[in-house]
């Protein structure tokens, strides 16, 4: 049975360890949260992720730690790092959980043969060299291999993905991970290998061609509902075009989340100094904002001094608040004098209590 290290075993990257665990692998899980380690181990942990609570209860080969000497492993074939990249104040990635691992591991003895790392967090395009540049003389090569995952359906999403991005570092990292996604996954995804930065900007880039899709539908669909069309119709016929597709291509709120809005940001940031500005990109990031204007002044020219919104979150099925339309639009009506009634989960109305006191009424 070949071992596997998943270091960073928060949402991403404990549904990524039990993943590897279901298809055969015997894996070690690293974090800095004991008490949440220690849930883990116990196997108390309930997650709002699907699939995660079932998949730890009956995992018989996942073990989770703090101590990160217990990479000093030479059976260890891959470490994979899913730890947190948050935006900074200019819009790029902060790279300190992923550097702050490194510090770790150039404290551990140096192997008898090259260790092969795989960063599956995004980061800046040009990281990764840099930080193979770093690690080459402790014995450590680094493979750059993102995750195209989607909140609240993150085990789904990682056993069916539409493709594999393999940003290669060493050839024999490369063919280790061909052999895990052949195991783990259920569909039938290209693979794609390049050069890590390519692989960086191909990361970035996937998610912010998808904004453009989901901006340019609601501004379709704000044109349609002002000059009395059918968005719904023209959206579908439209996505009928094989050229085009219908995924991403409907009329709703905006996008949002933790990926779309930020990926987009750092991309326009890597562009601008590259002196290669993106200016669709970039319009896209405008547009999601006018429609969320559009649809406030549609909800208040509607004369109506109660707004029922059936969900609060950046998207139906998920528990994240973060970067939500819907939660801006519902603290716009509120401000504007509205009362703004919602449909949501008890866990949800908890954290919107906690957060907003009083501004929302909820309904079963």
């Amino acid at each position: 049975m070949k071992k596997m290290a998943v270091i960073g075993i928060g949402r991403l990257g404990l549904c990524f360890a039990l993943n590897l665990e279901k298809v055969g692998y015997e894996v070690l899980g690293i974090d800095v949260h004991e008490g949440y380690v220690k849930r883990l181990q116990s196997k108390d942990f309930e997650s709002p992720e699907p699939f995660v609570s079932q998949y730890l209860k009956e995992s018989s080969h996942f073990h989770a730690t703090t101590d990160f000497s217990m990479l000093n492993n030479p059976e260890l074939a891959l470490l994979f790092i899913l730890v947190p990249t948050p935006s900074l104040p200019d819009s790029g990635f902060s790279h300190a959980y992923i550097d702050a691992v490194a510090n770790e591991l150039e404290k551990l003895p140096l192997p008898a043969k090259p260790v092969h790392l795989v960063i599956g967090s995004t980061v800046m395009p040009g990281y990764s060299d840099q930080l193979a540049q770093r690690l080459k003389p402790f014995g450590y090569t680094v493979t750059y291999n993102p995750e195209f995952i989607a909140q609240g359906s993150i085990i789904r999403d990682q056993q069916q993905p539409d493709q594999i991005l393999i940003g290669e570092g060493d050839p024999e990292a490369t063919e280790l991970l061909k052999e895990v996604y052949a195991r783990i996954c259920v569909s039938n995804p290209g693979i794609h290998v390049m050069n890590r930065k390519s692989a960086e900007i191909c990361k970035l880039a996937t998610n912010c061609f998808l904004t453009m899709k989901i901006s340019f539908a609601n501004a379709i669909g704000d044109l349609a509902e002002t000059t009395g069309a059918e968005p719904d119709k023209i959206l579908a016929a439209i996505g009928s075009d094989t050229r085009i597709g219908e995924k991403y291509l409907r009329y709703g709120f905006g996008f949002g989340g933790p990926c779309f809005p930020r990926d987009n940001q750092a991309l326009n940031k890597f562009a601008r100094e590259s002196g290669i500005p993106l200016k669709l990109s970039e319009a896209t990031v405008a547009v999601n904002k006018e429609h969320l204007d559009f649809q406030f002044r549609k909800y208040m020219a509607e004369n109506s001094d109660t707004i029922v919104l059936d969900y609060l979150t950046y998207k139906k099925g998920t528990d994240i608040l973060e970067e939500s339309q819907q939660l801006q639009l519902a603290l716009m009506l509120v401000s504007a004098g509205k009362k703004v009634c919602i449909k949501e989960s008890s866990h949800i109305r908890q954290k919107l209590e906690t957060d907003y006191p009083g501004l929302f009424e909820f309904l079963d």
